[in-house]
């Protein structure tokens, strides 16, 4: 049954539409982007969350400290490294949190999974590498590669998805989860049909 992630989420209006839609997982994102939420923010918008919703952390190369901070007040249930983080650093916010950690890739070729059998992290996240930037940049990498992997950990497939093209990512590959962020919005805010339709789709495969 593969999971589904909504991130990058801002708003009460936000927390509204995935309590009625129903994902397994939300993402608040703390890294400097267009989406990234303050604590007090995302403490806000994880209190009116449904209970069967999970919460995940996004952070790209924050210090320790503040990672298990904000984990700690947000009440965050998973946290997402999506920059540069060291094996050191997964092993040390693993002790400091006791939360799962998924660890993003950033794909460009078979070359890109070299390093990560040995990553200690729960899952990874299969995004699209585009220089300059950490994630969010709304484009695909090639879906092909998904058939030719044996990844250790169960993965999330994330990068310019939407309710077109999901069905085709989930006829490539096998992954736990994919991840939506800018495929279910309109004008940069998130619309609750979109997200609706972008389920719907995932539910239609797992039926299949």
């Amino acid at each position: 049954m593969t999971k589904i992630k909504i991130c990058g989420l801002k708003r009460l209006e936000d927390i509204e539409y995935v309590n009625s839609a129903g994902p397994d997982f939300v993402g608040f994102v703390f890294a400097p982007s267009a989406r990234q939420v303050t604590t007090s923010q995302a403490a806000q918008l994880r209190n009116k969350l449904q209970p069967s919703i999970l919460s995940v952390g996004v952070f790209v190369n924050a210090p320790l400290e503040e990672v298990a901070r904000i984990a700690r007040q947000v009440q965050l249930d998973y946290l997402q490294l999506h920059g540069d983080e060291t094996v050191e650093y997964s092993q040390r916010l693993q002790e400091l949190c006791g939360l799962p950690i998924i660890r993003a890739v950033r794909v460009q070729s078979m070359a890109s999974f070299s390093n990560i059998a040995n990553y200690p992290c729960d899952y990874l996240l299969l995004d699209t590498y585009t220089k300059g930037q950490y994630g969010g940049s709304g484009q695909r990498f090639d879906l092909a590669l998904l058939s030719q992997l044996q990844l250790p950990k169960p993965y999330f497939v994330a990068g310019g998805l939407d309710a077109d093209n999901v069905a085709e990512v989930l006829k490539q590959g096998t992954p736990y989860g994919v991840d939506v962020s800018g495929g279910v919005e309109t004008a940069g805010v998130k619309d609750y049909n979109k997200i609706k339709r972008f389920i719907a789709k995932v539910k239609e495969q797992k039926n299949d």
